[in-house]
């Protein structure tokens, strides 16, 4: 028998992806879960305000307020926790189906299985995990999804990175070929930055004021690359720099291919699997975007065909672009929906 709907959910964590997550929940209107608990050390009052007022994403589409212990979203309500452990919630009577677990401190396997013994049946994480072991499944949606073990109970999300980038090298890889990939990552200022330089970071580059200054930074992403597209290990390098806007960010890809290409062959592939097989989740452009047209855009990709470039002719250069908060927080409820529709009773 199939389990009952909506199916019910949780959010560890409330901050700009867990956030993020409950708006687009409501604001999609097409899925079949319901947010009943959310878990954060922030006070209800600063809650309930950062969900109606956000300085990226505008005001909430709908009415937001405080009722007791519970935050009341468009009259349904959804209590609100402050405990800083796992054990310290009562997971078990809650009755959820999933915890989506946006704070970003757990990244061990171990750390994982504290949700499931405090009564949690099934967890996904909102970042790629310390290692391969630590979950049951990393996922990207439109990609990998039917990998999905029955049995799991931990599932990374992956980053929102990987969401962007291997969809378009799977793609090309099946249909050119890929001998080696580099790729920057040009991304938005985030809260593991100060706004003025400051005694808050091991890597001494993110004691730097956030906004002065691009910033390199250190990043997984080839790892994560290889752990869903293993047949192209050894091959892929990527660096990561920060830049000192607030969201949206891109991915210059460079590619040295199989065989001889072009952009108009580039170019054509991925306008076709924009309006295919990956429509929803890969767009394509070539009109003289900048990066603030892509705030709240809900596609894990949007390649900018004008800035296609191949020389060689097997080396091709791509800018892809991103949303790297409304995309994640999009594709997070893709594959929570995707992994409770795989559940019976």
């Amino acid at each position: 028998m199939s389990h009952p709907r909506p199916y019910k959910i949780a959010l560890n964590g409330y901050g700009r992806i867990g956030r993020c997550v409950l708006r687009a929940l409501h604001e999609r209107g097409d899925l079949a879960v319901q947010v009943v608990a959310l878990n954060d050390l922030a006070d209800r009052d600063s809650i309930e305000y950062l969900t109606r007022f956000d300085s990226t994403h505008g005001r909430f589409p709908g009415e937001v307020r405080v009722s007791g212990d519970c935050l009341q979203i468009n009259g349904q309500a959804i209590q609100v926790l402050r405990e800083a452990e796992p054990e310290g919630v009562d997971w078990r009577g809650l009755d959820i189906d999933l915890l989506l677990e946006c704070s970003g401190q757990y990244t061990t396997r171990e750390q994982g299985l504290r949700f499931v013994h405090a009564g949690v049946p099934r967890v996904l994480f909102s970042q790629p995990m310390a290692s391969e072991e630590a979950v049951d499944a990393t996922l990207v949606y439109g990609v990998n999804q039917d990998s999905l073990p029955s049995d799991a109970r931990l599932v990374s999300n992956a980053s929102c990175t990987t969401n962007c980038s291997v969809p378009l090298l799977k793609l090309l890889n099946e249909v050119i070929g890929l001998e080696y990939v580099s790729i920057t990552t040009i991304h938005s200022a985030m809260n593991d930055q100060p706004v003025i330089d400051a005694y808050h970071h091991a890597d001494l580059r993110r004691t730097r004021s956030a906004f002065q200054s691009v910033i390199p930074v250190s990043t997984g992403l080839a790892r994560g690359i290889e752990r869903l597209l293993p047949e192209l290990a050894g091959r892929i390098q990527a660096k990561a720099i920060r830049v000192p806007t607030v969201n949206v960010s891109a991915l210059d890809i460079t590619l040295q291919t199989a065989r001889d290409t072009s952009a108009d062959e580039v170019n054509a592939l991925l306008r076709a699997a924009a309006e295919g097989d990956y429509k929803g989740l890969l767009d394509y452009t070539e009109l003289p975007h900048a990066s603030c047209d892509f705030n709240h855009d809900p596609h894990s990709a949007i390649v900018d065909g004008s800035q296609t470039r191949v020389s060689g002719p097997r080396l091709v250069n791509l800018l892809v672009w991103f949303d790297n908060e409304w995309g994640f927080a999009n594709r997070m409820l893709d594959v929570a929906q995707y992994w409770l529709a795989q559940t019976t009773d």
